[in-house]
Order: structure tokens, then sequence, then C-alpha cells
């Protein structure tokens, strides 16, 4: 939970600094930067899951 905390933290800290010089924030849009964590997240199981059947 302390790691969820940080990370949201960090990523607030890092937003205000893009704003306050304002730049653009380092983010793709909303919908496809969500699935685009999704599929690193599930290609990275798949690749769990293959290994013990692929030895």
């Amino acid at each position: 939970m302390l790691q969820l905390f940080l990370a949201l933290l960090a990523g607030a800290l890092v937003g205000f600094v893009f704003g306050l010089i304002k730049l653009p924030i380092p983010a793709p849009s909303a919908l496809s930067g969500i699935l685009g964590i999704l599929g690193i997240y599930l290609g990275y199981q798949f690749f769990l899951w293959l290994i013990p059947i692929v030895k």
C-alpha cells in the first residue's frame, strides 16, 4: 500500500512540476494509456505462464 501511495505522490509531483513550467504532461490520452499498461501487464503474465511450459 505504501508503494502505491508513493507512486501516486511521485506522479502528482511530476504533473505539478510540468504544469508549473507550462509543459504538456508526459502521458498518452487516458484510454490509450490504460490499455497500454494493461497490455504490458497481460504480456508479462503470459510470459510467466509460458516459460514453465516451454522448459
